[in-house]
């Protein structure tokens, strides 16, 4: 898949790397900041896990498969994060405004 062992996947990509983009896409909602601004951070997350799996664990630096799976990960955590918070905010500060109706969702209130 990425040249990497499972477990160093998990380990690496998915909870170091993918934390790392959980709290980036949470920082950005937290900033009213555009999801969009997720792509080039999780992009350079990407590339800071291709060089961790290098260093660490002796993998091709320059996988570009590796680099996609890995970013993709990555992403995905952080716009899934970003969306978790920003729904959250907004029933939060607009409450006469807004309910909750899931854990990524949030619909008008009726008037």
């Amino acid at each position: 898949m990425t040249g990497v062992p499972i477990p160093v996947f998990i380990g690496l990509t998915v909870v170091l790397m993918g934390g790392a983009g959980w709290m980036t896409g949470q920082a950005l909602a937290r900033g009213w900041k555009s999801a969009w601004l997720m792509l080039p951070y999780g992009l350079l997350l990407g590339l800071a896990d291709r060089f961790f799996t290098w260093s660490l664990f002796q993998r091709d630096l320059l996988s570009p498969l590796g680099f996609v799976i890995d970013s993709a990960v990555i992403l995905a955590m952080g716009a899934l994060a970003h969306r978790f918070t920003r729904a959250r905010k907004m029933v939060a500060q607009y409450p006469w405004l807004y309910d909750r109706t899931g854990l990524l969702t949030w619909c008008e209130k009726p008037r």
